[in-house]
């Protein structure tokens, strides 16, 4: 098709991006590049080229794939290069029509995705108790067994630890909670509190090789339900137990000797920061460290205008922020900022890692679920390993102190944490 060929050659001349091919749908193939392709991206009709190029957003992209309009083969991760092209491509007025004028002329009528509307429909004021505990069952109600086929055997969702990118997602994950317990330096008879525990990964390894008292919570109550179970198969009921819970409504009275927060501060939304800082202050005794481990917004590259695929299909009303926000509204709730570190190289490893075991369980993720889920977890997985990897986004962990004593809550020098510890772990 030597006019759709041509469309192509404009589109992408002198574009810097790796070598990769666009397969028609009647199997005629155009390559860009002189070297075998990363990816090819199948077009499934002649409706893929309006999906793809008249008016390119990250939304639009993602569910012109998630809705089959075009796939994959390859690497997925590189295929995110070619969207940013796309995207950021500064044409006038007068190119954009004469494109989408092309398009038209090649009869590129995009048609109507499949009846399945996965997008998520809340209700009620952003960052309410009930809105974000609809955001939370839309995100991790979707099966424990889905989960269970691509996280490490302590289905720990979060970023790993990693000595070296050879080691297994099992070793990571298990190095990345032992680092957090020696950074909170957790002691016998100690009560942790984690918020967002997830499906129980941090506490039970904290109560079996720390000796603490923990309580999790989430708003998730398949999780709660999977959590407390495999607490009760490690018999620890008599020191850990996970509650279905907001952070907000947690009792004051018995204050925690240690708080820890994994992956779940950013879907607090920026107005209610302050209130989580000073709720966490509050949860924790004088002399007490709080770590705070998610997700930050580089400064340098702004939030997306409008809603955004994440938002619309993956973890609704989520906000990503520079790290500068947090850090400054802790301080304002009395925190002293004891130790920040950046582990941006280290979630993009993470996500690789559940991107191929997500790949390896295809089939059996679609049938716990369906195509469409498969296709949304695939893209928003791999398209985020290459937000960490461009810096767009980046994992900061921050360790807060309620320093009410004259004694320092951490060590003279990392070496502390880096260090084997006694129960052998690495």
């Amino acid at each position: 098709m030597p006019a759709i060929f041509s469309f192509f050659d404009e589109v992408f001349n002198n574009a810097s991006l790796p070598p990769f091919a666009i397969r028609l749908w009647e199997g005629s193939t155009w390559n860009y590049g002189n070297q075998d392709p990363k990816f090819t991206l199948e077009l499934k009709h002649p409706g893929a080229l309006d999906a793809l190029f008249r008016r390119p957003t990250e939304l639009t992209l993602g569910e012109a794939y998630i809705y089959d309009d075009f796939d994959i083969q390859g690497d997925l991760e590189a295929c995110f290069y070619f969207g940013d092209h796309l995207i950021g491509q500064s044409r006038s007025m007068s190119e954009k029509l004469r494109l989408a004028g092309q398009i038209f002329r090649l009869r590129a009528v995009r048609r109507r995705g499949p009846a399945e509307n996965q997008a998520a429909r809340l209700r009620g004021r952003p960052h309410s108790r009930q809105r974000d505990a609809e955001a939370v069952r839309y995100h991790y109600d979707v099966s424990n067994d889905f989960y269970r086929l691509w996280l490490d055997q302590r289905m720990v969702y979060s970023c790993a630890f990693f000595h070296s990118p050879q080691d297994s997602l099992d070793e990571a994950q298990l190095r990345k909670l032992d680092y957090i317990c020696r950074k909170l330096r957790l002691k016998p008879g100690e009560r942790l509190l984690d918020i967002g525990c997830g499906w129980g990964g941090m506490i039970i390894h904290a109560a079996q090789n720390y000796g603490v008292n923990a309580l999790g919570i989430t708003l998730s109550e398949p999780q709660a339900q999977l959590a407390n179970a495999r607490i009760r198969e490690a018999g620890l009921e008599d020191r850990c137990r996970v509650e279905v819970c907001d952070y907000r409504d947690l009792d004051e009275s018995e204050p925690f000797d240690k708080l820890v927060s994994i992956g779940m501060f950013e879907h607090v939304g920026e107005q209610n920061l302050p209130t989580y800082f000073e709720k966490a202050y509050n949860l924790l005794k004088p002399g007490g460290v709080f770590l705070n481990h998610g997700i930050t917004l580089s400064m340098m590259n702004p939030p997306t205008k409008g809603p955004t695929f994440i938002d619309k299909y993956v973890f609704p009303d989520g906000d990503l922020l520079p790290v500068s926000t947090s850090l400054r509204i802790a301080e304002q709730s009395r925190f002293e900022i004891r130790d920040v570190e950046c582990l941006r190289e280290h979630y993009a490893l993470t996500l690789r890692n559940w991107v191929e075991r997500l790949e390896a369980n295809r089939d059996a993720a679609i049938s716990l679920t369906s195509p469409v889920t498969y296709r949304i977890w695939r893209i928003y997985m791999s398209g985020s390993a290459h937000g960490f990897k461009t810096g767009r986004i980046s994992l900061h962990q921050t360790l807060l102190a309620r320093s009410e004593s004259k004694e320092g809550p951490v060590p003279l020098t990392r070496c502390d944490w880096y260090r084997p510890c006694p129960n052998g772990h690495h």
